[in-house]
């Protein structure tokens, strides 16, 4: 297993769902619609188990999961998210559900790469392909709210 090549995948994900975590944390503070509130804490929690899925994983390959902060990957991430600020600010529930989806294409754009990594053992891969589902679920349910919106 080219553990070097995993452990850069694996960690891209956790940094991900871990920005979305926040992300969708953030928006539950800030949105006043409790539809929004209560959608918005399922995906935060949900985003917190399946880092903590990865890391289990990671731990038993003995694959060291990065708690820094650091990358030029990250940077790009945290963009999705931080516009989702300034959305939130202005109670927008459009604006918030667009930003929103902005994260969720990133995220869907890390699992994509992620299904990709060569030589995955069977249950990672599996845990993989499950939390694939699970984002592209949250991201057409996102999607579908913001376009009825409008």
């Amino acid at each position: 297993m080219e553990a070097k090549v995993t452990q850069a995948g694996l960690n891209t994900l956790i940094t991900v769902l871990k920005d979305g975590q926040k992300g969708y944390a953030d928006a539950m503070v800030d949105v006043k619609d409790q539809h929004l509130k209560d959608l918005f804490k399922k995906y935060s929690a949900q985003r917190a188990s399946y880092v903590t899925e990865l890391e289990d994983q990671m731990f038993k390959l003995d694959l060291k999961p990065d708690t820094s902060e650091g990358s030029s990957i990250i940077g790009t991430i945290h963009h999705a998210w931080i516009d989702l600020k300034s959305a939130v600010t202005g109670h927008d529930n459009h604006a918030i559900l667009a930003e929103c989806e902005r994260g969720e294409d990133v995220a869907k754009k890390a699992y994509e790469e992620a299904s990709k990594l060569q030589d995955l053992p069977g249950d990672l891969k599996s845990i993989i392909e499950k939390q694939s589902q699970g984002v592209l679920a949250a991201h057409n349910e996102i999607r579908d709210l913001r376009d009825s919106s409008k």
